[in-house]
């Protein structure tokens, strides 16, 4: 695959993170692979290892700004000819893909990592639908990042079912889980100790955990509802929240007041690298209303935690209910109180099924998997379009 030129195009260059190290597995294996996002530190550290074009792409719909956008995605696809592209999230994808095609890249692929409009009504909700549509419709193949994810899709007319495919188990990149050691080897190490006291939170005291956006539809306001419902029960409970607050889809003021003023919640903002935290937590919680996969649930059951989290899409895919954990039913905090509880209650229960969610974790979702099968998916599909040998 020497000399093929792959570029995979993303709104943000937050989402770059997306796809850590696949761009530079890629590379290995002999692709050119240059990645194209909005300007950002990520995109900044990233071009020390493969190549990189600063293309400004808005998240939200702005129609000068996004003819701008797409002006200079097909100056630079017609300038670079690639054989093969892979644009995801909702704009790049859009946008991304509408460009390729113009250009008439051989090979085109959009990496669906969720449906937006799924917790949307009214016009933004068929905007957001006729987006995805004519993504989907744009690529020659569209790849979606969890088995729940490409029946949605399929469900909602989205996408044909000859055009679709799930790498592996479904997520979009996998895990390293080399950085998650055993709960055995680390538990008792003085780094974790030192984390809680450091946070405040008494050595005896069982945590409740969430890492994410704290939205709407991350599920945020039943987090709190359910944390409340359980410390009537359990009155040393703290929970740990890793995130921050977002503008878009925000919560309600009395939610946010309280996670602000609840001394026993503990909110530590956005951090770079949240898997030290994992090890304070003894359950993951991830209340989430909607999802392309759920990453910080397989991130959970690397570290051993046991996870109740809801039949939303994608993240139904990440728990296996009374095995690694509970899957309850979107918005209900009142059986995810009893979950958390249960969990709280049983300590080798709870212990059991971290152990069989890092199990699941090592089988099936570790990054060379994702990796292997995206390199097996260009290397046929070059072939196929562009009748190499």
């Amino acid at each position: 695959m020497n000399n093929i030129k792959v570029v995979h195009v993303v709104t943000v260059s937050k989402s770059i993170k997306l796809m850590e190290g696949q761009l530079e597995y890629l590379q290995q294996q002999g692709f050119n692979v240059t990645v194209i996002s909005s300007p950002g530190p990520e995109l900044e550290e990233v071009s020390k290892k493969i190549n990189v074009k600063p293309i400004k792409i808005e998240r939200e719909i702005k129609l000068i700004s996004d003819i701008f956008s797409l002006i200079n995605l097909i100056v630079y696809f017609r300038k670079n000819k690639p054989h093969l592209t892979n644009v995801s999230t909702p704009k790049a994808g859009l946008l991304g893909g509408l460009a390729a095609f113009i250009s008439g890249v051989p090979c085109r692929i959009y990496t669906m990592r969720g449906l937006r409009f799924e917790t949307t009504s009214g016009i933004k909700r068929i905007i957001l639908k006729l987006m995805e549509k004519i993504s989907c419709f744009l690529a020659h193949q569209v790849i979606c990042i969890s088995p729940s994810l490409k029946e949605k899709a399929l469900e909602l007319g989205i996408v044909s079912e000859r055009k679709v495919i799930v790498l592996g188990h479904g997520s979009s990149n996998g895990l390293d889980i080399n950085k998650f050691p055993t709960r055995a080897s680390i538990e008792n190490q003085e780094e974790i100790l030192k984390l809680r006291k450091q946070l405040g939170i008494p050595l005896d005291s069982p945590v409740m955990g969430f890492v994410g956006r704290l939205t709407r539809d991350k599920g945020i306001e039943e987090l709190i509802k359910a944390f409340k419902i359980v410390k009537k029960d359990i009155k040393d409970l703290r929970l740990l929240i890793v995130g921050d607050f977002e503008e878009g889809d925000p919560v309600s003021d009395v939610t946010k007041k309280e996670i602000n003023d609840n001394k026993h919640i503990y909110k530590l903002g956005f951090l770079k690298n949240p898997i030290p935290y994992y090890y304070v937590m003894d359950v993951f919680v991830f209340p989430t209303h909607r999802e392309g996969f759920g990453n910080v649930s397989i991130e959970a059951a690397a570290a051993e935690l046991p996870v109740v989290t809801t039949d939303a899409t994608g993240a139904i895919d990440t728990v296996i209910d009374n095995v690694t954990g509970f899957v309850v039913p979107v918005g209900d905090y009142n059986k995810m109180a009893d979950k958390i509880s249960f969990i709280l209650k049983q300590r080798s229960i709870g212990r059991k099924m971290g152990e069989e969610g890092r199990k699941r974790v090592i089988e099936q979702f570790r990054s060379e998997i994702i990796w292997r099968e995206l390199y097996n998916l260009y290397s046929k599909i070059i072939k196929q379009n562009l009748k190499l040998k």
